[in-house]
């Protein structure tokens, strides 16, 4: 059920960031031609294009930590023996788990400020700027804490900075290391 939810949930983002580039890009293109072919533009375009791509990076920020596309810096934990890349992987999970609930937190404050201010041009809460930052934190939070009890609970599901990666790392040669390749007798 929960990888159900999460096969969804993962897809739906990928809709709305699918949609977020295309607004975009007709956005920033119907200007550009109605200023230059016809002296005027759409007052709100960049305003709601920034806005969408706000969103849009926090959306993209979401699915990489999900699939695990962020970049890391795997190669000492890799030569570490299982044990202590978990303790090592339980440490990390807090401390990330303490800088995005910062992140939320600071985010709260900015979406309750942003209630009772409004963006210049089209006039929206400026609430819908940090709700983006809200929404990220939040699913991110998710996202760590539950691969923090999968780890804890010792869940085969559980991703551990170098462990090895199912269906990259098992493909890996089997040519010894000084062998060359191309080489001619």
């Amino acid at each position: 059920m929960i990888k159900l939810l999460s096969h969804v949930a993962e897809r739906s983002v990928e809709w709305l960031m699918v949609i977020a580039l295309a607004l975009i890009v007709v956005l920033v293109f119907s200007n550009v031609v109605a200023r230059y072919g016809f002296g005027s533009g759409f007052a709100g375009a960049e305003e709601l294009s920034l806005l969408l791509f706000l969103w849009l990076v926090f959306l993209g920020s979401i699915l990489a930590l999900r699939q695990h596309a962020h970049l890391g810096m795997e190669l000492l934990q890799a030569l570490l023996p299982r044990s202590l890349r978990r303790v090592c992987a339980v440490v990390t999970h807090l401390l990330i788990l303490y800088v995005l609930w910062l992140f939320f937190a600071g985010s709260w404050t900015q979406t309750k400020i942003g209630l009772h201010t409004y963006s210049t041009v089209l006039h929206l809460p400026n609430a819908v700027k940090a709700a983006s930052g809200l929404f990220c934190a939040g699913s991110m939070l998710l996202i760590v804490g539950l691969n923090l009890v999968r780890i804890l609970i010792n869940s085969p599901d559980a991703r551990v900075a170098g462990d090895p990666i199912p269906g990259v790392d098992e493909h890996k040669s089997a040519e010894p290391a000084n062998a060359t390749k191309g080489a001619r007798p």
